[in-house]
């Protein structure tokens, strides 16, 4: 019994640790006016503002599959002989292209810290009986050095549009720790954010 309750108590363990994640909301804001039902968006624009191309694309992707089908790559809509610059051109294709939101995902800032691992002493017992035990096996301690690590802080700002409204419903801001990749950073974000709208009655079931 001891035995099956231990190995019942492990993978509660473990199904616990991989439902952690390490992005959590540090500031959030929604019009009180505003809330969505399941069915409400039929298209949605998204829009990740990062520097490298490559990681903008592959995260409009990633925030393409949570919207199931409803979402629309920026770097897909907007071509480059589309002039971005003219905020009046650009409000009107997307409410004549029948856009209801957008969503837009920045990087405000990433943020390193270098953490100190201390090293570990390991004490041996110490035998006095004669010379020749105490010379071969009294070692006063073995030393593991100390040794520096980098964390990273990615600290990201979502912003929802209503483009019917033409105006901010939802935005938030996420602090995620060492991602391991984009994929993983925006899936952590939308899980996230999701979780938050719902607490807070933005999103109605």
């Amino acid at each position: 019994m001891k035995t099956l309750n231990f190995r019942l108590l492990l993978i509660l363990l473990m199904l616990f640790l991989n439902s952690c994640t390490s992005t959590q909301i540090v500031s959030s804001w929604r019009d009180p006016d505003s809330h969505l039902h399941s069915g409400d968006w039929k298209k949605v624009l998204v829009l990740a503002l990062l520097r490298n191309e490559t990681d903008r694309r592959r995260t409009e992707d990633e925030m393409v599959k949570y919207l199931q089908g409803k979402g629309v790559t920026s770097y897909s809509y907007l071509g480059e002989s589309f002039n971005i610059k003219n905020e009046e051109v650009l409000r009107s294709r997307l409410k004549n292209d029948g856009f209801d939101a957008a969503v837009t995902m920045r990087l405000i800032d990433i943020d390193r810290e270098k953490i100190f691992i201390p090293g570990q002493q390991y004490n041996y017992p110490v035998y006095y009986d004669n010379f020749s035990r105490y010379y071969h096996r009294n070692w006063p301690y073995y030393n593991t050095p100390g040794y520096y690590t980098e964390t990273k802080k990615f600290i990201i700002e979502t912003v929802i549009y209503s483009i019917p409204g033409d105006k901010i419903i939802w935005s938030g801001v996420t602090e995620t720790y060492d991602p391991a990749g984009s994929e993983k950073l925006t899936a952590e974000i939308a899980g996230t954010i999701r979780q938050k709208m719902l607490q807070e009655g933005f999103i109605e079931k």
